[in-house]
């Protein structure tokens, strides 16, 4: 009986995997929440107005980064879709709206 070896060819970079590192940061002028996105090996900056976390969920905490982390499968979820479907803004980034939450 002959043996055959299998191979599993390995993913790489490029192959249009999305992760969401826990990374976010908040500004206060813009009052513009950003979450990073990690996509074919890339970092793409994934944004969201506090107004619209404000205005979709009933619970608010007490700094909007402490809101985000708490929605933050939703939010993560909504950038998924948008990077899915290829919603890139000029700059390379995403913005999410209260629509796609």
């Amino acid at each position: 009986m002959k043996m055959e070896a299998i191979v599993h060819k390995q993913k790489t970079a490029g192959d249009g995997r999305i992760s969401f590192p826990t990374l976010h940061c908040w500004n206060p002028d813009t009052e513009i929440i950003t979450i990073a996105a990690q996509v074919s090996g890339k970092r793409v900056s994934c944004r969201i107005a506090y107004t619209d976390i404000k205005t979709k969920f009933s619970e608010i905490f007490d700094t909007p980064l402490d809101s985000v982390v708490k929605y933050r499968n939703e939010v993560e979820a909504a950038a998924r879709t948008l990077i899915e479907n290829k919603k890139y803004e000029k700059d390379g980034s995403i913005k999410i709206s209260y629509a796609d939450l």
